[in-house]
């Protein structure tokens, strides 16, 4: 009779998409993760810092927008999990992962904040628009109905954004 080592081995995933696949996508969402996590804090931060003239209506579009992103970030990574792959969860992950850069140290003036926002929200887009090869040539279509949710919150919201700077 075989001794047992005692440990269950972790059974395959077999779900149509090869491990390499699934590691590009994976890669990518951890990518698409960690730029709405940071864009999450960025947006949070101007929600508590922003003054001037249009203080209640920014304040509450931020509110807004942060929750929004709050709530985009647990299927994002468990997506990452279904793929057979650890969702990134740490500053230092993020921060090596994001395209979106960290908030200012110092809290700029409000027109400035819906400025980093646009560029913030255009950074979201590009990450998930650039995974869409290699999840079409996967044939996952969780993530491209993922990646497309989220291009549309992305898109809609900077172009909303970029209105208030328009003259």
């Amino acid at each position: 009779m075989a001794k047992s080592s005692g440990k269950v081995a972790a059974p395959g995933i077999n779900i149509g998409i090869g491990e390499k696949d699934r590691a590009a996508i994976a890669k990518g969402l951890s990518k698409l993760l960690a730029d709405t996590y940071t864009l999450y804090l960025t947006t949070h931060n101007f929600h508590w810092n922003v003054t001037g003239p249009m203080f209640n209506s920014l304040h509450a579009m931020f509110m807004a927008q942060y929750t929004e992103l709050w709530n985009a970030v647990d299927p994002v990574a468990e997506r990452i999990r279904s793929l057979g792959h650890a969702a990134p969860g740490s500053y230092a992950q993020f921060g090596k992962l994001s395209s979106v850069p960290d908030a200012p140290a110092n809290p700029p003036k409000a027109m400035e904040m819906v400025r980093i926002l646009v560029q913030g929200h255009e950074a979201v887009a590009r990450t998930a628009r650039e995974l869409f090869p290699v999840v079409d040539k996967a044939g996952d279509e969780p993530t491209a109905d993922l990646l497309t949710q989220r291009l549309t919150v992305h898109e809609q919201t900077a172009w909303m954004l970029r209105s208030i700077l328009e003259d």
